[in-house]
């Protein structure tokens, strides 16, 4: 009779222990559900933020701001080939950004960079949109060096050959147009 009820006794708690097996089991094939359920509702959330969050971004046009005249003259003839309204340049910020973001400029506009001393500079196109010509001007504001024709978005380094302080940009092409020379005289005001 013991060893017959240690059976009974070893088959229950056998059965127990399945039933308690087959209950986890259940309850995690439920939980699995639940959690996917439940990542996929957070998903759709998400989503939907970054689709609303998309369409309330909103970027405005970089518009030209006139702060200065600059000319252009002809070193041989003291002739005046170009006069331009200028974006003088001459803060950290301005002389980083430059024409970054700007979609156009038109072809009587340009940007003067100021620096302290004369140096050897470097530029680039980064997030730049338009082609420029990059004109490199000495302490004796004579033109020393080109980078024409430069290519948007770039970022390939435009140093000049010599030593500048200061920096012209126009639109691209415009070097050749007007018959800019090394040498030729930049004056502004």
């Amino acid at each position: 009779m013991c060893s017959a009820s240690l059976r009974f006794g070893a088959w229950s708690l056998e059965f127990g222990v399945r039933s308690l097996g087959f209950v986890i089991l259940k309850y995690l094939a439920h939980m699995k559900k639940m959690s996917l359920l439940l990542l996929t509702c957070v998903v759709i959330l998400l989503s939907g933020c970054r689709e609303s969050m998309q369409k309330s971004i909103t970027t405005t046009d970089l518009v030209f701001t006139k702060e200065g005249e600059l000319h252009l003259i002809k070193s041989i003839s003291n002739d005046t080939i170009q006069s331009l309204d200028i974006e003088i340049a001459d803060t950290d910020y301005d002389i980083q950004t430059g024409l970054m973001y700007r979609n156009s400029m038109q072809e009587n506009q340009g940007m003067l960079f100021l620096f302290p001393e004369e140096a050897t500079l470097s530029f680039y196109m980064k997030n730049t949109k338009i082609p420029l010509d990059i004109i490199y001007i000495n302490k004796e504001h004579q033109i020393v060096d080109f980078k024409e024709n430069t290519t948007p978005l770039s970022e390939e380094s435009l140093p000049t050959a010599v030593p500048a302080r200061y920096v012209l940009e126009i639109n691209a092409g415009l070097s050749e147009k007007w018959g800019l020379d090394i040498g030729d005289r930049v004056v502004w005001e």
